[in-house]
């Protein structure tokens, strides 16, 4: 029965994909949880340091023959991966792991407005109206009094814009380049960067708490490492559409990771926002066809995981 046996493969992908997602939902909560105990960058460091061993380790033999136009293409998008991480692991200090979920999704979103530049085409319909619902989302869920924005929350939009840059510049460079050993490189382009600004700015913890152990291992192996491996095995099973609806899903589980680990408990306002957000996220994956193109791309060659 070869259509039952699709089915199958199509469900385990979905599930394996929505595994995924929930891992990187929760890291959220956990890497708030570590950040009491070391620095934004040392942390990014020591992360993306042990993400780029493992993947060292399984692809050792094509590293030992790294060109220098992947080395390049590596570094430069590491850069605007670095941004995101580094944007989203500061912002997290001062603003709820729920809101910086929602936000870093914004990327999706904005995927097709920044592609207006290198294309010079607009933004279809349905991703201009995702674009409008996720920003009247994020004006919900992060305006206060006197209508000022939380600096975490725009600390964290600054992430979502470099992750939307770095999703169109691995889009641009990943068909003509080898994926795997482009997104090893991009994670220790970030590793180098984060202990560089570590190395200006932060203290070294005197030792590793719990917290800090546990945030470590969850986003450097299953977040990261894993997360890339699964990605590049079952997303040939299952279809763009139900990839997309799945992704959509990472906010989600970080908004009840947040609560059940945390405690964090989302107003009516701010739950408005999220809604409006995930609403506009699903626009632009499901409707808008460039912003659901990069992405699928990308979800195929970087390192996986927020």
């Amino acid at each position: 029965m070869p259509g039952g046996g699709n089915k199958s493969l199509q469900l385990k992908a979905d599930l394996a994909l929505l595994g995924v997602t929930f891992i990187w939902g929760i890291t959220f909560v956990v890497v708030q949880n570590a950040l009491d105990s070391i620095g934004p960058y040392y942390f990014l460091g020591v992360r993306f340091l042990l993400a780029f061993l493992f993947l060292g380790a399984i692809y050792y033999r094509q590293l030992l023959k790294l060109d220098r136009t992947t080395l390049q293409a590596g570094l430069i998008i590491g850069m605007f991966l670095f941004g995101g991480y580094a944007f989203q692991t500061v912002g997290l200090q001062y603003t709820t792991a729920a809101n910086a979920g929602f936000i870093t999704g914004l990327s999706v979103v904005l995927v097709p407005v920044f592609s207006t530049f290198f294309t010079r085409q607009l933004p279809g319909v349905f991703a201009a109206g995702g674009v409008i619902l996720s920003t009247t989302g994020l004006a919900f869920l992060s305006l206060g009094q006197g209508l000022r924005i939380n600096r975490g929350d725009l600390l964290v939009f600054f992430c979502a814009i470099c992750f939307a840059l770095h999703i169109i510049m691995v889009g641009r460079y990943a068909r003509h380049l080898n994926p795997p050993l482009l997104a090893t490189i991009q994670i220790g382009a970030v590793s180098l960067a984060a202990f560089a600004m570590g190395l200006s700015m932060e203290t070294w913890p005197g030792q590793f708490t719990r917290p800090v152990w546990i945030a470590l291992l969850l986003t450097a192996i299953p977040a990261t490492s894993l997360a890339f491996l699964i990605q590049n095995s079952v997303q040939r099973f299952t279809s763009a559409t139900h990839t997309a609806i799945i992704f959509t899903m990472e906010p989600v589980f970080a908004a009840l990771g947040a609560y059940l680990l945390a405690g964090e408990i989302l107003t009516a306002r701010q739950l408005t926002g999220c809604l409006l957000i995930l609403g506009g996220m699903l626009l632009a994956e499901l409707k808008g066809e460039p912003a659901q193109t990069e992405i699928q791309r990308t979800r195929r060659a970087e390192a996986g995981g927020h």
